[in-house]
């Protein structure tokens, strides 16, 4: 998004297939590069792969994963790029990550470091979701096109001795 020129989109599935459709529509019609973020669940991560899609929709809720999409033929039609497609979190990240086994391990090897973990965990989504809404919400800035330079005087020669 840094660059401006590139179509990028972040998608879960499981949370909104819509927007997850939206995107790769927009995406293929976009002339330039695109880029879609999608989170993929594993079994690794030791879910139950039945609500694999639900638990998603939990990870969005929770603000741990955002959907967006910046669209860079938004800004040239004077439109912010960005839209943030989630909505602001309703759930706590800590809903998200016991629903992996992989997280509810440190609960049970460590409950004091787990709680600290879970907190800063939280406070990241929060910060991470105030931060994306507040670039969404800015209005568009655009630039004029730089003015075409005439070319410097060539500089006399200088002889030295």
């Amino acid at each position: 998004m840094s660059y401006g020129n590139v179509y990028v989109a972040s998608v879960a599935m499981g949370a909104k297939d819509e927007h997850t459709l939206k995107a790769f529509l927009e995406a293929e019609a976009y002339d330039g590069p695109s880029l879609i973020i999608a989170y993929s669940h594993c079994i690794a991560h030791g879910i139950d792969m039945t609500t694999a899609m639900s638990d998603q929709k939990v990870m969005v809720d929770s603000g741990q994963w955002l959907l967006y999409r910046y669209h860079p033929e938004r800004a040239l039609a004077g439109e912010n790029p960005l839209l943030l497609d989630s909505r602001a979190p309703n759930r706590k990240v800590k809903d998200f990550l016991l629903q992996q086994t992989r997280f509810k391990m440190l609960q049970k090897s460590n409950p004091e470091h787990a709680k600290i973990l879970w907190q800063e965990a939280q406070q990241d989504a929060d910060t991470r979701f105030r931060l994306y809404e507040y670039l969404a919400q800015r209005k568009s800035v655009s630039f004029p096109a730089p003015a075409e330079t005439p070319p410097a005087p060539p500089s006399p020669l200088v002889t030295v001795k």
